[in-house]
């Protein structure tokens, strides 16, 4: 199964490695590889990780990785795993 990650997920993460180097560039950086390790790993149980909160769709799963909610799409026809975002949740919203 293939893992593909949108333009928005893109953004997501430049945003919070941003906020992390601004404190520790190190720290950005390990976050970067283990955030890629987890993703990478989604294939093997695909749906191991809850029914996502913001969709009415079995296929659509939120995975929590670090405090941050990654949501992603599986579409077992084209055996693809399509990562839709990533967000912190944040009192308020």
């Amino acid at each position: 199964m293939e893992v593909r990650k949108t333009t928005q997920f893109d953004n997501n993460l430049e945003e919070i490695t941003n906020f992390i180097a601004h404190d520790s560039l190190n720290r950005a950086l390990v976050f970067i590889n283990d955030l890629e390790d987890f993703i990478l790993n989604l294939p093997n149980m695909p749906f191991k990780f809850r029914k996502s909160i913001h969709f009415n769709d079995e296929n659509i799963r939120d995975a929590i990785f670090k405090g941050y909610t990654i949501t992603y799409f599986v579409n077992l026809e084209k055996e693809v795993i399509l990562v839709l975002g990533i967000i912190k949740y944040k009192k308020g919203f």
